[in-house]
């Protein structure tokens, strides 16, 4: 499996370990201006935008640690926009991490709730 289609699976196992969770899912792989937010869902009111990184070795990183400062920064301007955009401004907002690190038939899973 090369990395893009890894990446496909990763965002669709997130989608239905968060659909477990009962996270209500609004929109996957929201494009805007500024780039594209993997998973925007909704948590008990809270909008919820996830950054999903799926991994399948961690010799050059956790996928948590790949979501960098300048990744966040540009999370910040695409949930800004979506917020707008479909009148939600006055919602609570959250940012999460979903990481998935794929090793042969076995997968670990951690969800960072409000990751920053």
């Amino acid at each position: 499996m090369d990395k893009k289609e890894l990446g496909k699976k990763g965002e669709e196992w997130a989608r239905k370990f968060l659909l477990r969770q009962g996270y209500k899912i609004i929109a996957t792989n929201h494009r805007s201006r500024f780039g594209e937010i993997d998973i925007i869902s909704e948590d008990k009111g809270t909008v919820v935008f996830i950054e999903v990184k799926t991994r399948s070795s961690i010799a050059f990183g956790t996928p948590i640690e790949a979501v960098t400062h300048s990744k966040q920064k540009r999370l910040y301007r695409l949930a800004e926009d979506f917020l707008i955009t479909h009148h939600l401004e006055s919602k609570p907002v959250r940012f999460d991490v979903l990481s998935l690190t794929v090793q042969g038939n076995d997968m670990k899973v951690e969800h960072v709730i409000g990751a920053f």
